[in-house]
């Protein structure tokens, strides 16, 4: 698809413009004066034709055309064609061309889109953007490696381009986090990139003011920055990178010092930028192993959403097992890289780099990794885990204290979360159901083994441990994605279920309660069969923790006194 030199806005260091190649043709859209000089590093002598397809002639957009022009005439005599979306900027263009000195006529061709022919061009697309260039401002269709490719330019509507976006078709959109009437604005336009990402339309951002911000805004809409070009440095790429390498360094030290919300994603989100920054990375994600589930998952990762998979699968897992770092810059020639995310998301994994992180006793807990690294040589297996070693022992200590802090959350005979994780959920995913008039439901019920002393008097507390971890993973199992279950203390147990009322609630309590009471558990040596008794509850916000844990308690005592193995909830 489309790769960028820069994708940055007016002004920033590096201005929007992308391009592709076709059967040994070189297509730009837009070259500014950046591109340019990313330009005079390339073999243009490489390709048969050089085309550039222009927006509209703001200098950001047009100021490193005639550059390119003469560079090309005094080098290697490719052939450029100047393509304008329309005849009325096709003027404008001969006009400003004409008058640059050393910019011969001869040396170039300047057509427009309507008398324009290439299989790999659609048409142009007519839209708005500043007052001045009225009727003047386009973006463009385009057939790329056999796909839909839908361009915006820079732009203050989407409705233009929205007839040429297909499913699974790839849309390079202009996004800015400053509200004006000549850009899109990210927030404004989160449902619709949400609604284009839904139908599989691959969503590329681009002419970005503030990354970070706009990062902030649509980071759970599916969509990606566009992709920058891959290629060698140069002292100027080396000294953008050390700036980028310190941008997120000090935004780290500030997360580490201020932040009051103890929010550890963040964290890792800063760490895994830092990775993917120093080696050069498209994509970067940091691996937690979950050694109570025998999963590995995505903490923080940039490009995708979080992935769970177990653990003994993947090259994150193969470099886990074997306590290694893995390279591999031939991908799909290794059984272990799982090519399904590459077919369903039609992204092209070409190199791959995994770093294993441990603890300060050198266990094994995590792994940093990186996808295609810019640059057609891959990763390199000496000076890329070196650049990452810095990087992947933060990450480490993190994730350390992460998991001493979840461990804290956790009981450890039943896996299940504790009272302190009960109250750490409450302060972070319940916090807007606390809310009274928020319109969100929430119910509760609390519930216990039935003589579960009996079970220890009788058969040992081996067998009673055994009862508790069977009656745990029976609850547990119930849960959908909105439910939690939480160890109470001895043998009583928690469920939270949100967006489910009280007629729900009771519901699955009977459920558990009917699954538990005809299922044998095997408890050291012994077979038992156990119930339990609940009390179910309504949350109200409007009361504190403490008092909807209380009403729910209530009528598990009334539940127990009148006769166990029943639910109540009034």
């Amino acid at each position: 698809m489309l790769t960028f030199f820069g994708r940055g806005s007016a002004f920033t260091d590096e201005q929007n413009s992308a391009f592709f190649e076709d059967n040994g043709n070189l297509v730009l859209i837009d070259c500014p004066m950046s591109s340019f000089e990313k330009l005079n590093d390339m073999d243009l002598a490489a390709y048969s034709h050089i085309y550039v397809l222009v927006t509209h002639t703001h200098g950001d957009h047009i100021s490193g055309i005639g550059m390119l022009i003469d560079l090309v005439q005094f080098s290697v005599k490719t052939p450029v064609t100047i393509i304008a979306p329309s005849k009325e900027v096709e003027d404008d263009l001969r006009y400003f061309l004409s008058r640059l000195e050393g910019c011969a006529d001869s040396w170039y061709e300047l057509t427009n889109a309507g008398d324009f022919k290439a299989d790999w061009f659609v048409c142009s697309i007519p839209t708005t953007h500043t007052e001045q260039l009225t009727g003047k401002c386009f973006g463009y269709c385009l057939t790329v490696e056999g796909k839909r490719v839908v361009y915006t330019g820079d732009t203050n509507t989407i409705e233009p381009f929205e007839k040429y976006i297909e499913d699974g078709s790839y849309a390079y959109i202009e996004m800015s986090s400053h509200r004006s009437p000549v850009h899109l604005d990210c927030v404004e336009m989160k449902d619709k990139i949400r609604e284009f990402t839904s139908r599989g339309v691959h969503v590329y951002l681009m002419h970005l003011d503030d990354e970070k911000a706009i990062a902030a805004a649509l980071g759970d809409t599916g969509a990606e920055f566009a992709p920058l070009r891959r290629g060698g440095f140069t002292m100027e790429d080396t000294g953008r990178m050390l700036a980028g390498i310190f941008d997120i360094t000090n935004s780290l030290y500030k997360n580490m010092c201020m932040n009051k919300s103890a929010d550890h994603n963040l964290l890792f989100n800063y760490l895994t930028d830092l990775g993917k920054t120093i080696v050069d990375a498209d994509r970067a994600s940091f691996w937690k192993w979950d050694k109570r589930k025998n999963q590995i998952w995505t903490m923080s990762a940039t490009g995708v959403d979080k992935i769970v998979i177990p653990a003994d699968t993947g090259l994150v897992g193969k470099a886990l097992r074997s306590k290694k770092t893995i390279i591999t810059n031939d991908p799909y020639s290794d059984p272990d890289f799982n090519k399904d995310i590459d077919i369903k998301t039609g992204y092209k994994t070409k190199s791959i780099l995994v770093l294993p992180v441990a603890d300060i006793n050198g266990d094994f807990i995590g792994a940093l990794q990186l996808i295609n690294k810019n640059g057609e040589e891959g990763f390199d297996e000496v000076i890329d885990p070196k650049k990452l070693s810095l990087a992947a022992l933060i990450c480490g200590i993190a994730l350390e204290s992460e998991t001493f802090l979840e461990d804290s959350h956790h009981d450890r005979l039943t896996g299940l979360k504790n009272r302190m994780g009960f109250y750490y959920d409450f302060a972070k995913k319940y916090r807007e159901y606390l809310i009274p008039g928020s319109g969100r439901t929430m119910s509760v019920f609390i519930c216990d083994i039935d003589k579960f002393k009996r079970v220890n008097d009788t058969y040992g507390h081996n067998a009673g441990d055994d009862v508790l971890s069977f009656t745990s993973h029976l609850i547990d199992s119930s849960c959908t994605g909105k439910d939690s279950v939480y160890r109470w203390g001895g043998e009583e147990f928690v469920m939270v279920m949100r967006d489910t009322d009280l007629e729900g609630a009771v519901k699955k309590a009977e459920e558990i309660r009917v699954k538990l009471m005809n299922t044998d558990i095997e408890a050291d040596g012994n077979t038992l069969r156990c119930t339990l008794s609940f009390g179910c509850a309504l949350f109200d916000p409007s009361k504190s923790i403490e008092e909807n844990i209380s009403k729910a308690d209530e009528r598990l005592y009334t539940a127990k006194e009148t006769g166990r193995n029943k639910v109540c909830w009034e």
